[in-house]
C-alpha cells in the first residue's frame, strides 16, 4: 500500500512535471487543514509523511517555557518533565493526534487542499520555465474554443490564443497544427498562463530566421518591422557582409524563401525593404511600390515627415486604406504626411497669396467698437480678410466675444466689402490729397472732376452712417445729391480753359 501510493505521487509529479517533495509536503499541509478542522483547535499542528508505511501523522507542538502565556502553544517546564524528562526550555513537546477518526469531511478538504497545492506548483513551473521564451516560435494544436478564444495544446502545458492575436484571414479548426510566437506569460491569470500569436510582427521575424540562412546565422539582420495581420507586412533588412544583398537572400531564387512565409501566413503581402541610416532615404524605401519625389524633414523633435509624390503615385503611396503610408510610418518610427505635387504646389501659392495680399486694418470695419477690436487684435488676429475667413465658432472662442458681438462683427465685415472698401479707398485718396498741396492745384487745373468724386464719396459715406444710425436717415435724403454739384461744377468755366482763350485773343 506504501509503495503504491508514493508511486502515484512520483506519476503526478512526473505529469505535472513538478519535483515529489511538493507533492509530499501538499499532503502534509492538507492533513494538517484537515485535523484542525475536526479537531476545532489553534494548536500548533504539523504533520509527517511516512514513505516506507504511507502513514501520515498528525503532531500537537508545544513550546517549553518558564512562564506560560499562551496555553494553547506553551508549555511549563514541569509539565513538560512528566510527558518528557528530558524536556527542557526552548526545547518542543510532540503529541501524536489520532487520524483514523477525521471522517470524510476531513478527507475531501485534505483533497481540495492538495489539488490547489499542486496546482500553484505546477503553475510556478511553467511560469519559470516559458517567462524567459518570450519571442519564441513553437508548434501548437489546437485544442478547443474558448468564446472568441483558442486554446492550444504546447505539450506540457495549454496556451491561449485571444482573438486579438489571431490573423483576420485565418479561421482555425480542432486539431490543426500552427506555429505561433509566445507573446508573454501571466503569472496571474486564471486560465492558461502562456499567451501565444499569430498576429505579432516577430511572428515574420523567426519565420525569417527559419527560411533564411543567412538571417539565422547574422549576415543579414532584421532590424524592424511593421505588421497589419493578415494584410501587410513591411521587413526592414540589412547585411553586415557588403558582399551579401540583404533583400535578395531574403527573397530567394526565384522568390521561393518569402513563398514559403507567404503560404505559410496563408497568402499575406510582405514588403522586403534595404535599411538605411539616414531617415530620407529609410522613408523614400519604406513607402514602396510609390515612387517618391522628395521628403522633408518638419520637424526632428517631434519626428514629422513630409513626403511628396506624383499626383499619379498619391493613391499607391497612401495604400488601401491608408495602409502602406501606415506601415511605412511604423517602420520608420516617424509621423508621414504625404501629399501629392499638386496639393503642395497649391499650398506654397496660398502661402504666397498670404504674404502679399494687402491687410485692410480692422479701424475700417464701422460699427465695431474700439474695445471689441482690441479683443481681436489680442488673440492674433489684425486685418480684415484674416477676421472674415474665421467660423463663428473661433470667434466665439476668443474671450469677450459672445453670440450677439459674433453677429455684429459678421454684419460689419458684409457691409465692408459690399461698399465699405470702396469708400475706405475714396477716404484715403482724399486724405493723400490734403497731404499734398501740388496735386490738389494739378486737379484743380485740370477740371471740377474732384469735387464731384468728393461727392460721391460722401453721399456713399452718409449711406453708411444711415445704416448703422436709422435715426439719421432724414438729414441724409435732405442733403443735394452728388449729380447735382457736378452739374454745377460742369456749368462753371475751368479757370485753366479761360487762360487759354485769352492766349488765343491776344494772338489774333
Amino acid at each position: 500500500m506504501a509503495n503504491l501510493l508514493y508511486q502515484q505521487i512520483e506519476m503526478l509529479s512526473r505529469e505535472k512535471h513538478i519535483e515529489p517533495e511538493v507533492v509530499v509536503s501538499a499532503i502534509e499541509d492538507a492533513m494538517v487543514v484537515a485535523a484542525r478542522k475536526f479537531y476545532k483547535t489553534e494548536e500548533d499542528l504539523r504533520a509527517k509523511f511516512n514513505a516506507e508505511t504511507g502513514q501520515v501523522d498528525v503532531f500537537s507542538v508545544h513550546m517549553v517555557v518558564e512562564e506560560v502565556t499562551d496555553p494553547k502553544k506553551e508549555i511549563s517546564l514541569a509539565e513538560a518533565k512528566k510527558k518528557n524528562p528530558d524536556a527542557e526550555i526552548g526545547t518542543e513537546i510532540v503529541a501524536a493526534k489520532p487520524t483514523d477518526v477525521l471522517g470524510r469531511i476531513a478527507a475531501q478538504t485534505a483533497k481540495q487542499v492538495i489539488l490547489q497545492k499542486v496546482r500553484e506548483a505546477e503553475r510556478d513551473t511553467i511560469y519559470n520555465e516559458y517567462h524567459t521564451r518570450v519571442g519564441e516560435l513553437v508548434t501548437v494544436i489546437v485544442k478547443r474554443a474558448e468564446g472568441p478564444d483558442l486554446i492550444v495544446d504546447m505539450g506540457r502545458t495549454e496556451a491561449r490564443l485571444p482573438k486579438r492575436e489571431q490573423s483576420k484571414l485565418e479561421t482555425y479548426n480542432i486539431g490543426e497544427r500552427l506555429r505561433v510566437v509566445i507573446k508573454m506569460v501571466d503569472r496571474a491569470a486564471k486560465g492558461p498562463q502562456v499567451i501565444v500569436s499569430r498576429a505579432d510582427a516577430s511572428l515574420v521575424q523567426r519565420l525569417f530566421e527559419m527560411e533564411v540562412p543567412e538571417i539565422y546565422d547574422g549576415t543579414v539582420q532584421i532590424r524592424f518591422a511593421a505588421r497589419e495581420a493578415g494584410e501587410r507586412t513591411k521587413v526592414a533588412v540589412m547585411s553586415r557582409d557588403k558582399d551579401v544583398d540583404p533583400v535578395g537572400a531574403c527573397v530567394g531564387m526565384k522568390g521561393m524563401r518569402v513563398q514559403s512565409i507567404i503560404r505559410e501566413l496563408r497568402g499575406e503581402k510582405i514588403d522586403i525593404i534595404p535599411y538605411s541610416e539616414e531617415t530620407v532615404a529609410f522613408a523614400q524605401k519604406a513607402l514602396s511600390p510609390a515612387k517618391v519625389t522628395r521628403v522633408q524633414i518638419v520637424d526632428p523633435e517631434s519626428k514629422k515627415l513630409e513626403v511628396i509624390v506624383e499626383d499619379s503615385q498619391l493613391s499607391l503611396a497612401i495604400g488601401k486604406k491608408g495602409q502602406n503610408v501606415r506601415l511605412a510610418s511604423k517602420l520608420i518610427g516617424w509621423d508621414i504626411d504625404i501629399k501629392s505635387e499638386e496639393e503642395k504646389r497649391q499650398e506654397i501659392e496660398e502661402q504666397m497669396t498670404a504674404l502679399t495680399a494687402p491687410a485692410t486694418p480692422l479701424t475700417s470695419l464701422a460699427g465695431v467698437g474700439a474695445k471689441t477690436i482690441e479683443k481681436i487684435e489680442a488673440a492674433g488676429i489684425n486685418s480684415v480678410e484674416k477676421l472674415a475667413g474665421m467660423t463663428p465658432e473661433q470667434l466665439m472662442e476668443i474671450p469677450g466675444i459672445g453670440e450677439k458681438m459674433v453677429d455684429k462683427i459678421y454684419q460689419a465685415v458684409n457691409r465692408f466689402y459690399e461698399g465699405g472698401a470702396e469708400a475706405a479707398a475714396a477716404t484715403g485718396e482724399a486724405a493723400a490729397g490734403a497731404e499734398a498741396p501740388a496735386e490738389e492745384s494739378e486737379a484743380a487745373a485740370s477740371g471740377e472732376a474732384a469735387p464731384a468724386e468728393e461727392s460721391e464719396a460722401a453721399v456713399e459715406g452718409a449711406t453708411a452712417e444711415t445704416a448703422e444710425n436709422p435715426e439719421t436717415a432724414e438729414a441724409v435724403e435732405e442733403t443735394p445729391a452728388a449729380e447735382n454739384t457736378a452739374e454745377a461744377a460742369e456749368a462753371t468755366p475751368a479757370s485753366g480753359e479761360s487762360d487759354e482763350a485769352k492766349a488765343e485773343e491776344a494772338k489774333s
